[in-house]
């Protein structure tokens, strides 16, 4: 019982709460009001006898009959006993006749308290419906709608203030991050742009010595990390947010377009990328789904090694679009897939750390998980026995909610 209520909706619940209680109720009330009659009957039906047989009287139920000739006498006992079974017989169909009708009437009106039970919890429950149907619709473009609940300052009337005074508070946070993600974007990137072109003039310059060409170099270097860096800060933030534009986008279009972007990287790391697309359409922002598709395969070709592989496939899972990216590599360790979608989290071959790679800022697969879960999609990772991930991401299609799929491990 207590396994299948937890699958009952809260109405349902309520409605065979509201029936069992009157039940047990109206099964206490029966058991009173039959040993109460069944005292009263007993009582109230009895048998005496004084002298001869013409005043044997007998006390009982209507059409009791007892039979016998007085005018030759008879005996006083047998007659007694003759007119004491027959009131102990009707007295029990009396009782029976009763027990059957209650039953039957408790059942019916059983029945009748869970329907009503199901009415009035149902009527109870429209604020909360209100409150739910609410939360379903905000999004962080619509945070300043408000539940608002009229009616008594009750419990459910007090929770719809709390939840109001809760968006209040998230519209704000938003509204902040909202402003200072535009910010950051501006301060941040406008000295790293002046300091790439102060550096670029160095060493363009003929009359600046080796020295600070070398210098020049370096920072330029440094200079590129940093925007890098920054620009992955920035990306994480944007795709974290609500999506702003949402048209049908092709699975195999984007992979081509991620492949362009990547250019001759992973011929720079003599890793071999393949793909074998099928149609599939989602929808969603092109820009951050290419920037996504991007970032799986940079990730699956800088962690390889010389002469490795990558595979790329799209096609439909149980109707939803899906991307797979597949790659070898240093073998990975069950326990890290659960910590790779952190924000600078690095996998080394050796080990996983947060400093020490130059192989990118660590927010690659972060952005990853941001983006899709931006989509209304879900994506599952996990290590290949022989080295590498298989990374397979599930988007929503074009015209249903995709199914969300857990960050997993095999077991």
């Amino acid at each position: 019982m207590n396994e299948l209520l937890p699958r009952l909706s809260l109405r349902t619940r309520l409605s065979l709460i509201y029936g069992s209680l009157f039940l047990v109720t109206g099964a206490v009330l029966l058991a009173l009001m039959y040993f109460q009659t069944s005292s009263a009957i007993a009582k109230g039906f009895t048998v005496q006898s004084s002298g001869p047989l013409n005043n044997v009287a007998g006390e009982g139920p209507q059409g009791l009959v007892v039979t016998g000739d007085p005018t030759l006498g008879g005996n006083v006992m047998a007659t007694r006993q003759q007119l004491s079974s027959q009131i102990d017989t009707r007295k029990g169909e009396v009782l029976h006749q009763l027990l059957q009708d209650s039953l039957i009437a408790m059942a019916l009106l059983g029945l009748l308290a869970v329907v009503l039970g199901y009415i009035v919890a149902g009527r109870m429950m429209r604020p909360l419906k209100k409150v739910t149907r609410t939360a379903r619709r905000l999004s962080e473009s619509n945070l300043h709608e408000r539940i608002s609940l009229d009616g008594p300052k009750d419990e459910i009337r007090e929770l719809a203030d709390t939840f109001d005074a809760m968006l209040d508070r998230l519209d704000r946070a938003f509204d902040a991050q909202r402003r200072f993600v535009a910010n950051a974007s501006h301060e941040l990137r406008t000295p790293l742009t002046i300091n790439r072109a102060v550096l670029e003039v160095a060493l363009a310059s003929r009359r600046s010595p080796q020295e600070t060409k070398v210098l020049a170099e370096t920072l330029l270097s440094t200079t590129e990390r940093h925007e890098r860096l920054i620009e992955g800060l920035l990306l994480l933030a944007k795709s974290e947010r609500e999506l702003r534009t949402k048209v049908p986008v092709s699975l195999p279009e984007i992979v081509r377009g991620a492949l362009d972007q990547i250019g001759d990287l992973p011929e720079q790391a003599e890793v071999d990328v393949g793909a074998e697309l099928v149609e599939a359409v989602t929808v969603g922002d092109p820009v951050l789904l290419e920037r996504c598709v991007a970032n799986l395969v940079e990730n699956a070709v800088k962690y390889n090694h010389q002469g490795g592989d990558v595979r790329i496939t799209t096609g439909l899972m149980a109707g939803s679009p899906v991307l797979h990216v597949e790659n070898t590599g240093p073998r990975v360790a069950a326990y890290e897939i659960e910590t790779i979608f952190e924000p600078f989290r690095r996998l080394r071959p050796d080990r996983a750390d947060r400093v020490g790679s130059a192989k990118g800022a660590g927010l690659g697969l972060s952005i990853v998980q941001a983006i899709v879960r931006a989509h209304g999609g879900g994506i599952e990772v996990f290590p290949r026995d022989d080295g590498g991930l298989s990374v397979t991401v599930l988007l929503k299609p074009a015209n249903q909610l995709a199914p969300r799929l857990a960050v997993t491990a095999p077991a």
